[in-house]
């Protein structure tokens, strides 16, 4: 599991990822249900990205996100993080 925490930190797990699955740019953004540019300037770390797409991607990728560290009815005075979490496969066309 990764902690991110900018947009540099998650395209740098998309990326990689992608790569260790062997798909393309185009292979993803097609699986993904996007456009071949929206995932170049995802993995550039391009900060207004649209977040529905990114979760496109993350799910084409066999992944999740999962927010950790946000208070739950307690205090409010806790930093949250997002965690990226690959699961291994690839779900998609």
């Amino acid at each position: 599991m990764s902690s991110i925490q900018t947009a540099e930190q998650l395209a740098t797990a998309l990326r990689l990822a992608r790569k260790q699955l062997g798909l393309t740019q185009q292979a993803l953004a097609l699986a993904a249900g996007v456009g071949t540019r929206f995932v170049v300037d995802l993995e550039s770390g391009k900060p207004t990205v649209r977040l529905e797409n990114v979760l496109r991607v993350v799910d084409a990728l066999g992944g999740q996100l999962q927010l950790s560290g946000l208070p739950e009815g307690g205090s409010d005075n806790q930093h949250g993080q997002v965690h990226a979490i690959s699961q291994g496969g690839h779900r998609g066309p």
